[in-house]
């Protein structure tokens, strides 16, 4: 079990990689369109019907595979105080208590937003000539990479004993690192 839990952070790495260019991307895409609607509307006078729904479908993919990205890298919002000023035991209870929630609420959205986009393949998107059922399928697929990063931040903080980034594991109790300060390396680092 220790094999499989240290193997999955490369893989994952690269599936959290992909994630956030292909958010990075889909801004830059969401900003071309945008610009392009405004473009037409006031330079044309004729405003393309395709650009809003096509700049909230992107919107949607790259706010929900960013906050993936957000969970595993542990830059999503979070009462990071208790946990420096907790003592060991405690710390790690509520790291598992966090994790669990967070890789149940992935798997809610994954479930929630996959049947959301089957029940409604059947209709067109008004403007955009595709099923309305992509306009879940960020849901389903953020959802989904949510759950995936919680389970492996739950497998390595059980399996491995690692805490999250920001937690020091040999932390004092009271012992806040200063701003912007990691109290242990990244796994980027």
């Amino acid at each position: 079990m220790r094999a499989f839990a240290s193997a999955l952070p490369p893989l994952l790495s690269r599936v959290s990689t992909a994630a956030l260019w292909i958010s990075g991307v889909g801004l830059v895409l969401m900003t071309l369109v945008v610009g392009w609607q405004v473009f037409g509307r006031y330079v044309l006078n004729a405003s393309p019907s395709w650009t809003e729904p096509g700049a909230l479908l992107l919107m949607s993919w790259f706010i929900l595979l960013g906050s993936a990205v957000g969970v595993r890298e542990g830059n999503h919002l979070g009462f990071e105080t208790a946990l420096h000023y907790a003592p060991r035991p405690l710390r790690r209870a509520m790291l598992l208590v966090t994790e669990l929630l967070v890789t149940g609420f992935g798997v809610g959205m994954a479930w929630y937003g996959g049947h959301l986009a089957a029940d409604t393949w059947g209709a067109k998107m008004a403007g955009l000539p595709i099923s309305q059922g992509a306009d879940y399928l960020p849901l389903a697929v953020g959802g989904a990479l949510i759950a995936i990063f919680g389970l492996e931040k739950l497998v390595r903080l059980l399996v491995l004993g690692e805490e999250a980034p920001l937690v020091a594991p040999d932390a004092e109790p009271g012992e806040i690192p200063a701003p912007g300060e990691r109290s242990i390396p990244s796994r980027a680092e």
